[in-house]
């Protein structure tokens, strides 16, 4: 097994090499497709996408031992096809050069900014969304003209065979190239000199993925991760926070970069949240061993690892509520772990500082609001920051005081689905930004260009100086 492994991952290297190369000399003989061409390339990603929902769906779950259909509809399918749509709706305004003021001291003369494909992108995809994660920077990257490389989790096999089967039956390899391979290729991968760089995973990888960028000044987008709060405010409806908190934290069993890692309650609420969570959660998933509505942990590791965040708590005096409705048998073979809300912690636990990536939900007492806001600021600065509360002064102070990637008022995760808002980090939860006209922006170079007509007002500094002119303009402009 280890030698076919070996294989498997030195043939790896060699495509990734070749393609490169390839997909380099592919676009200095085409360094600027028409909008004609990137809308056609997003179409036939639609139509293969659409033509092969159910393959993909099944393939994820397959992967995870038990995936939601139905998530993987909205949460990965969904999002792709109206990202999809966007592009080709606001494409051709998005390419169009922008005029740009030219100051008097210069003219005649004009200024635009021409939107340049970048050349040749790689996109290293994570196993927790490997559809929406692979194809939302495709989209952006597609419609801003580049070529692409995408290099897939080994964590879902499944599903990486079967998007590189598609993406090859639908574009030439110098055009899309998927590549498969472990950590090994990966690593190759990402010390490729690309033209731009977009990573998704965890914080600690995205420093080596920008350490190995590094070696070739490549540009890099990091879509990492952290611990996002849900903030309640001290007058906020609790069943209003609770539904909508339990619905971000049990999708894909909680394994979402941006689901919320920890509730932040007014501490005398503390009792109340939990029965509206309980009920909540109950409604939503009355039953978890066979509910195919509820999400498996993907791998035995990520399981192992979410049990010892859970063993780590026990052992120093956390209170943990197992919400599991149906009160079923669950048992490690299926990976189906019930929702853990964990009480009465403290900031030595693992689960206090490392992000969970699954179904269990520390809740954390405060006094104040501003206690609340500092505590948030005592972290690094998370990905997506989620405020309940209806009052308009509460929700500017959040806004104003706290720095996050993105934030929700009054939900969670639907920020990530708004095609024409940014999505990205912030220090530790990552760099750079994508979707929508963002996403088009990142994946394409802004090239200045200053344009002169045949009258050349600029020969009036030149040498030699101290003419009268020369004072005149001194006394004009540098002022």
């Amino acid at each position: 097994m280890e030698s076919n492994t070996a294989s498997d991952s030195q043939e790896q290297l060699a495509y990734c090499h070749r393609v490169f190369q390839a997909q380099r000399q592919a676009f200095r003989k085409q360094p600027l497709p028409t909008a004609g061409e990137r809308k056609e390339r997003l179409t036939q990603l639609k139509r293969v996408l659409l033509a092969n929902q159910e393959q993909l769906a099944n393939a994820i779950d397959q992967d995870f031992g038990g995936r939601s259909k139905d998530e993987t509809r909205i949460a990965e399918l969904l999002p792709s096809i109206q990202g999809i749509n966007h592009a080709l709706k606001h494409l051709e305004r998005w390419i169009r050069p922008s005029s740009r003021p030219v100051s008097m001291l210069f003219r005649p003369a004009s200024n635009r900014v021409q939107y340049q494909p970048k050349g040749v992108v790689g996109i290293i995809v994570p196993w927790n969304y490997p559809l929406y994660l692979a194809v939302g920077p495709l989209i952006a990257a597609l419609a801003a003209g580049n070529r692409c490389m995408i290099k897939m989790s080994e964590f879902t096999p499944a599903t990486s065979a079967l998007f590189r089967d598609l993406m090859a039956e639908t574009f030439p390899e110098d055009q899309l190239a998927v590549i498969l391979g472990d950590a090994d290729v990966a690593a190759d991968f990402s010390r490729r000199p690309f033209d731009h760089l977009l990573f998704t995973g965890s914080t600690s990888i995205g420093k080596r993925v920008m350490l190995s960028a590094a070696e070739n000044l490549t540009p890099v987008t990091l879509e990492l991760g952290g611990k996002s709060p849900a903030l309640l405010a001290p007058d906020v409806p609790l069943h209003d926070a609770a539904q909508r908190i339990a619905f971000g934290k049990a999708l894909n069993a909680g394994q979402t970069c941006v689901a919320p890692d920890y509730v932040l309650c007014p501490e005398a609420q503390i009792p109340a949240f939990v029965e509206e969570f309980r009920k909540a959660f109950s409604r939503m998933y009355p039953r978890l061993r066979d509910n195919p509505d509820y999400t498996s942990i993907v791998n035995d590791r990520q399981y192992q690892r979410l049990q010892q965040l859970l063993g780590d708590a026990r052992s120093r005096g956390a209170e943990l509520v197992t919400l599991n409705p149906a009160d079923e048998e669950l048992t490690d073979s299926t990976r189906k772990m019930p929702m853990i809300l964990a009480l009465n912690t403290t900031p030595d636990m693992t689960l206090r500082q490392d992000e969970i990536f699954g179904p269990i939900l520390p809740v954390v007492g405060y006094q104040s609001l501003d206690q609340a806001i500092d505590s948030i600021n005592d972290q690094p600065r998370p990905l997506a920051l989620y405020f309940f509360g209806y009052d308009k002064a509460q929700q500017q102070q959040v806004l104003e005081t706290t720095h996050s990637g993105g934030v929700c008022l009054n939900d969670t995760l639907m920020h990530v689905a708004q095609e024409d808002l940014p999505f990205g980090g912030i220090g530790d939860s990552g760099m750079g930004h994508y979707h929508g006209r963002e996403g088009f922006l990142t994946f394409s170079h802004h090239r200045g260009v200053f344009a002169r007509p045949k009258f050349n007002s600029g020969r009036f500094v030149y040498p030699p100086h101290g003419t009268l002119l020369h004072k005149l303009v001194y006394k004009l402009f540098i002022r």
